[in-house]
């Protein structure tokens, strides 16, 4: 059966169907011009790909940005923005976003703001943009190390997710998106869960596309995150910290995404352990799972300190407080949870002893 979304913005398409749909949609559009949005890795990886699939006589512009989040900046922005006028697109024309999520997240926002906003596709290539920044509407870059500080929301024209992409991706990339996909577990089904913790004895495309559906029924329930859409934020308080303070020291490696969203959400469930009462048997299951998953990484008191002085900007703060989302159970929440200093460092010292 043919794996889809519809919707009258945003709608989702898997593999073969996705293809189809980009005839259906060029036609439909007639777009002045079309372009294409590539890092300089999925130009050379992924451009050949999308070229054989891509039968429709328009000719394609490329444009092209370095690779990594270092570049999801206003800066990139103003580059694209350039290079738009000087190859004379206009408000008919069409933005094809084909990379990771950088490149969706970055691309979406150039294309909304383009002459006040021109058509845009994001066409994912990595296994985190598939599950998770591509689908949703959230476009926008970081300011400094801090991210997705500026932004819109608004949902592609549709996303196209081919899985063939993922063979492209090197494994520390693939696995980085496995976190997104524990999270749509433990928010949302424990069933599902178990199968991603069981993730290579299991149907990739299937895993995939049932990420995309929990994450899609989420932002249908809530697109402008009042309530339940917070819950996709689950692990990204101390997650998003824990990534701006190492693309800032250089004491640190960088860590991808999905690689600080899986010890932000360690440090997520032991807090909902201590003050909302996940179950313990479970807390050690998830964090087995996931350091077995990911590896550790080390942070000594310093990097806590500073790292929790990051979370005032979070985005999900309400008058100066910091709001975390916890869970009571797999699939069972609550928001707007405030959470001392102390019970940080408790939750880091558990994450450094397991």
């Amino acid at each position: 059966m043919e794996k889809k979304i519809i919707k009258d913005r945003g709608s989702v398409f898997c593999n073969s169907g996705s293809w189809k749909r980009l005839e259906v949609i060029l036609e439909e559009l007639q777009p002045s011009k079309v372009f294409v949005l590539t890092d300089e890795n999925t130009k050379v990886h992924c451009f050949p790909y999308f070229l054989k699939h891509f039968s429709h006589d328009t000719k394609l512009e490329i444009l092209t940005i370095d690779a990594g989040e270092t570049n999801k900046t206003i800066a990139s922005c103003n580059y694209l923005w350039n290079q738009l006028s000087n190859l004379g697109a206009d408000r008919k024309s069409l933005l094809i976003n084909l990379g990771g999520g950088v490149v969706t997240d970055l691309g979406g926002f150039v294309a909304c703001t383009y002459q006040r906003g021109i058509e845009f596709i994001n066409i994912p290539t990595s296994l985190l943009a598939m599950v998770d920044a591509s689908v949703g509407g959230k476009n926008g870059v970081d300011l400094g190390v801090l991210k997705n500080q500026v932004g819109v929301i608004k949902n592609p024209k549709a996303v196209l997710v081919d899985t063939e992409f993922l063979k492209t991706l090197p494994q520390e990339q693939f696995i980085s998106g496995r976190a997104e996909m524990i999270k749509h577990g433990l928010i949302y089904s424990e069933e599902y869960l178990q199968r991603v913790m069981r993730f290579d004895t299991e149907n990739t495309t299937d895993l995939v596309w049932e990420s995309i559906v929990i994450k899609n029924d989420v932002i249908s329930l809530d697109p402008f995150e009042q309530g339940l859409r917070k819950t996709l934020n689950y692990g990204h308080t101390l997650g998003h910290a824990i990534e701006s303070y190492c693309l800032r020291t250089n004491e640190k490696k960088t860590l991808l995404h999905g690689e600080a969203i899986a010890i932000g959400m360690i440090l997520a469930t032991y807090i909902s352990n201590r003050l909302v009462q996940f179950p313990k048997e479970k807390l050690h299951e998830i964090t087995a799972h996931i350091l077995d998953t990911f590896g550790k990484v080390e942070f000594d008191k310093n990097d806590i300190d500073e790292v929790i002085k990051l979370l005032i900007f979070d985005k999900k703060n309400r008058n100066g407080k910091i709001q975390f989302v916890l869970l009571e159970n797999i699939g069972s929440y609550k928001l707007n949870c405030t959470v001392p200093d102390a019970l940080i460092h408790e939750a880091f010292k558990f994450y450094s002893n397991y």
